[in-house]
């Protein structure tokens, strides 16, 4: 889920450490890091949904241990737990870890006017609409959909 709302990839989700989180340009906590894939910086707002899920496994003995926010499962094993979870609760779709990505692409940011910028794709084509934001308007978008998913 936290994947849902901040469209981070696999092996970017599972090396986010706390470091990461930082206080951006609007006062709000957002995720600096770095794609592992391709080295783009991202430059993330945190929405509270995803701070909420890192508040709940704060006290995990796998995040109290050591420097991540989360813990993580293998992908295979994600993959395995998300095709079970479908099956019990008849979802007839294949799902994956990489089926958050898409969701924080289409009905969390663009259905909602936020930029594709924070997906850290790095060639035009690979995302359909692209435009160069600064910061700030990344965050007064995100402040908009922070008040929609509050409604």
């Amino acid at each position: 889920m936290f994947c849902c709302y901040t469209g981070l990839p696999y092996g970017d989700v599972k090396e986010l450490k706390k470091k990461h989180i930082q206080i951006g340009v609007d006062g709000n906590k957002w995720i600096y890091t770095r794609r592992i894939k391709t080295n783009t910086m991202l430059r993330i707002p945190l929405l509270d949904e995803a701070e909420r899920i890192l508040e709940k496994y704060q006290d995990h003995p796998k995040v109290c241990s050591s420097d991540v926010l989360l813990p993580v499962y293998s992908n295979q094993k994600t993959n395995q737990y998300l095709r079970e979870i479908t099956k019990e609760v008849k979802i007839n779709k294949e799902l994956s870890f990489h089926a958050a990505r898409h969701t924080f692409a289409t009905t969390v940011t663009l259905a909602n006017g936020v930029l594709s910028k924070l997906l850290g794709h790095t060639k035009l084509s690979t995302t359909q609409i692209y435009a160069r934001v600064i910061d700030s308007k990344v965050s007064s978008d995100l402040d908009i959909l922070r008040k929609k998913l509050k409604d």
